[in-house]
């Protein structure tokens, strides 16, 4: 069997098994969203049952004034999701770029190989001419190299400003929930020495 055939088969099934890591990296990142969505959805079931256990205890006014004050919306509950949210496709998107980047590099190396393989039947004289398809490929790839190291640079970059601005999010909300309880015992002080 000649070495082309046997190529031509090998990059098929590099490209069907490229194709298949990278429905699997779909698939997983699909799979972990409905596992986070699945284990929100019962945390909130199992503070909904606490809460309604909660409502039938209640035996005064004031209970009643604190307790319906704990409904108020969890920002912390709600930027944690979030958080997850954006880990699980920050997670797909690392993958699908190592994919990426994996297809690239076969690629190169095949077009080196073909070059390489033009070279050797080439006629006599056509040195300069493979010469200028070995240097265009040497520029294509230091052009592809530098912007994946680019991208790559300005991906860490985004990551870490999201990060930062999570975590004072994260520090804002508790700080004005420590507010809001400071507040309300504050107030609940007030009534009872006016009482």
């Amino acid at each position: 069997m000649s070495a082309i055939p046997q190529q031509v088969l090998a990059n098929q099934k590099a490209t069907l098994d490229n194709f298949l890591a990278i429905q699997g990296t779909f698939f997983s990142g699909f799979e972990k969203l409905v596992d986070l969505n699945l284990k929100v959805i019962k945390a909130t079931m199992d503070e909904v049952a606490q809460k309604s256990q909660q409502a039938v205890e209640v035996k005064d006014a004031q209970e009643a004034l604190s307790f319906t004050s704990a409904f108020q919306p969890n920002a912390e509950k709600a930027l944690a999701y979030s958080k997850h949210v954006y880990d699980i496709f920050s997670g797909v998107q690392v993958d699908l770029s190592k994919l990426t980047e994996e297809q690239i590099a076969q690629g190169q190396q095949q077009v080196s190989a073909a070059i390489d393989q033009i070279a050797k039947n080439a006629p006599t004289g056509s040195e300069g001419a493979v010469a200028l398809l070995k240097s265009s490929l040497n520029t294509v790839n230091s052009a592809y190299d530098s912007v994946a190291k680019a991208t790559r640079q300005a991906a860490d970059a985004a990551e870490s400003n999201i990060t930062a601005a999570t975590n004072a999010t994260f520090k804002a909300a508790a700080d004005a929930a420590e507010a809001a309880d400071a507040a309300k015992s504050g107030a609940a002080r007030a009534r009872r020495s006016a009482a």
